[in-house]
């Protein structure tokens, strides 16, 4: 039997978790570089998977399949496809920038009363929500794919609710309390969605007789499984529904804000640029390969719920005074567009989609990351608390405007392509929609720019003389982030080549084909 790669991705963070948790309370640093080298090993396998991985090969790659529930039809199967694959690397890439920027956001506090912040726990708890987000994208057994979807619950729900951002207006008493409603609202959203998705799972296990997407999937398209028209469309609204909640998508969304702002900054980075994925790489393998005609009759109305989103989300953010909540919510925008090209269907759109989830995770990651560093200086969230930072901190201004600008997708960088991808997808079929949706573009220049002008730019307020640069951690976690979002926007080639082909096979799926250009005759 050949070395099972894709589970020792998900189960060395796993085994790298409960190895942090162990470490003496005593040896905090210790804990911290035992999480940081498993990550680092994480990605080195996840590189492995990458290189591995033929996108012109067969569409599940580096496959495993052991009998697990037998009674049941349970089996443990994993395989990656190219978007699987490139959501694998994104994972294992953002999670060692995620430890260093939360390398001392675990430690003891010291405030009117002295509380421990268990550092242990903190790193542990990140280690596995990684270890379930990866097998959640290697997983082809829906059953196995709905314990790790529900499961990252979890560890999520600690890490907001038990280490809230430090950087909080009121006191520590209230910050408190608003941590564990934020925390609160984010589980119940999230376990509704999947009580209802198991409901779904279970109703088609009824229908199918096993979990096995592949199985399901094939029998779907050779005929040999047939699905009553109303038994599709309802399976189809319960996978549906778990994974609008956590992508999020309007009106879904309102546990998003809540979460980010109240988390500290990798943690939101940790929601947003990774755990959120999950939901839309869902809609991708689940929805549109299990219920592909359902997918097609619900595509209108989500195309009209994703335009909400984009609109809406943008125009919240350019309305907020509070810089992680005005990420939250330009991140709604964004998850409104990758849902929109995912819906599309056109293979434009869903590579544009694909394309998105990846580079969306980075830029967000730079952006969010450096406004952390910038309100651990400040110890304040809200804008109006800031001006003049580019005088006395010109890098950690520099690295904050280009994460600003992949955010509104500027050409040259990262979501650019993605982005464009999306519209043009988008317009070739449902024009009316794709004409609208840019006005999220508009917004999101607005967003940015004005939020660079009011903390960077003008004279320095008083609170900001005096504002240390980026340090040393600072840089290694930033560069690395900037580089890509410039190389991927300029040649974003062997990216799209390792999801094309798998975007194709989606298509295959719901028996959609690109429009044809409408281009008069010579005359």
């Amino acid at each position: 039997m050949s070395f099972p790669l894709l589970t020792a991705t998900a189960v060395l963070p796993a085994l790298g978790a409960i190895a942090t948790a162990a470490v003496p309370a005593a040896r905090r640093n210790a804990a911290k570089w035992l999480a940081l080298g498993v990550s680092l090993a994480t990605l080195v396998l996840a590189v492995i998977v990458l290189v591995r991985f033929d996108p012109d090969g067969d569409r599940y790659q580096l496959t495993e399949s052991h009998a697990w529930i037998a009674d049941f039809g349970v089996r443990y199967e994993l395989g990656v496809d190219g978007i699987g694959v490139a959501l694998v690397a994104l994972t294992a890439l953002l999670i060692p920038f995620i430890i260093l920027a939360g390398w001392h956001d675990a430690d003891p506090l010291e405030t009117g009363n002295t509380r421990w912040r268990p550092t242990q726990g903190f790193f542990a708890l990140i280690l596995a929500v990684e270890a379930m987000v990866i097998i959640s994208f290697e997983a082809t057994d829906v059953f196995l794919f709905y314990i790790f979807f529900e499961a990252m619950l979890i560890p999520m729900y600690f890490l907001i609710g038990g280490f809230g951002d430090r950087a909080h207006e009121h006191g520590e008493e209230t910050a408190s309390t608003q941590r564990s409603y934020a925390a609160v609202k984010f589980l119940l959203y999230n376990l509704v969605g999947g009580l209802i998705m198991l409901a779904a799972v279970i109703g088609l296990y009824v229908v199918a007789g096993n979990f096995s997407l592949q199985e399901i999937a094939e029998a779907r398209a050779n005929g040999s499984l047939e699905m009553a028209t109303s038994t599709e469309r309802w399976l189809f609204l319960g996978f549906f529904f778990a994974f609008a909640v956590k992508a999020p998508l309007w009106p879904l969304h309102t546990w998003l804000p809540n979460a980010m702002g109240e988390a500290t900054t990798p943690v939101a980075v940790l929601i947003t640029a990774v755990v959120d994925k999950v939901g839309t790489f869902a809609m991708l393998r689940f929805c549109l390969q299990l219920f592909p005609e359902a997918s097609k009759w619900a595509t209108p109305a989500i195309l009209v719920l994703a335009l909400i989103s984009i609109i809406y989300g943008a125009l919240l953010a350019v309305g907020q005074r509070d810089i992680k909540r005005l990420v939250a919510y330009a991140s709604i925008s964004h998850f409104g567009f990758i849902i929109m090209g995912i819906f599309a269907m056109t293979s434009q759109g869903q590579s544009g989609a694909t394309l998105y989830m990846v580079n969306h995770g980075i830029s967000t990651a730079a952006l969010m990351l450096v406004a952390g560093f910038l309100i651990s200086r400040r110890g304040s969230r809200l804008i109006a608390d800031y001006g003049g930072v580019q005088k006395v901190a010109p890098v950690l201004a520099g690295t904050f405007l280009i994460g600003g600008l992949a955010t509104l997708s500027l050409p040259g960088l990262a979501p650019f392509v993605s982005e464009f991808l999306v519209l043009v997808g988008t317009f070739a079929r449902y024009p009316v929609i794709g004409i609208i949706a840019t006005v999220g573009i508009v917004l999101a220049a607005l967003y940015v720019l004005v939020l660079y002008q009011r903390t960077m730019t003008g004279p320095v307020k008083a609170e900001v003389e005096g504002m240390p640069d980026l340090r040393a951690r600072e840089l290694v976690v930033v560069a690395p982030l900037i580089v890509l979002l410039i190389f991927l926007g300029v040649f974003p080639k062997p990216l799209t080549d390792i999801v094309d082909p798998a975007v194709e096979h989606t298509m295959s799926d719901v028996q959609k084909k690109d429009p044809q250009p409408e281009v008069e005759a010579a005359k």
